[in-house]
C-alpha cells in the first residue's frame, strides 16, 4: 500500500505521519487490496481537516473529517474509512448490495 500524506497550510511532521500510518494499519487489517491512499491534512481558520482517498481495484473510497484537534480529526477519519472498507468488503465478497440479498429472501437460507 502506497500512502501519500500532504499538508495544506500545515507542516506534516514525523509524529503526524506516524500517527496517520498507525491509524490506517487498523483499516488495512480488514482489507489489504488497496493500491494507493492519498491523505490531505489541512487547516482552515481554527478547524483541522483530514481527507483520504483510497484507490481499490475498481472502486475509490473517500472520507473526510473536521475537528478542532488534528489528531482527533485523524481518529474520526480512520473510523469513517474503516466503516466504508467493511461495507465495501461485504459487498465485494457477497457479489451485490446487502439489501438485494435480503429482498430476495436469500439471507434466510
Amino acid at each position: 500500500m502506497n500512502i501519500n500524506i500532504v499538508g495544506h497550510h500545515l507542516e506534516v511532521t514525523k509524529a503526524i505521519e506516524g500517527y496517520v500510518e498507525q491509524k490506517l494499519r487498523r483499516v488495512w487489517r480488514h482489507f489489504s487490496n488497496g493500491q494507493e491512499a492519498n491523505v490531505v491534512l489541512s487547516v482552515e481558520k481554527r478547524e483541522q481537516k483530514a481527507e483520504i482517498t483510497v484507490h481499490f481495484q475498481g472502486k475509490d473510497l473517500h472520507a473526510e473529517s473536521k475537528h478542532d484537534d488534528m489528531y482527533a480529526a485523524i481518529d474520526l477519519l480512520a473510523d469513517k474509512l474503516d466503516r466504508q472498507v467493511l461495507r465495501y468488503k461485504e459487498q465485494h465478497q457477497s457479489g451485490g448490495h446487502p439489501s438485494r440479498v435480503a429482498a430476495k429472501g436469500l439471507d434466510q437460507v
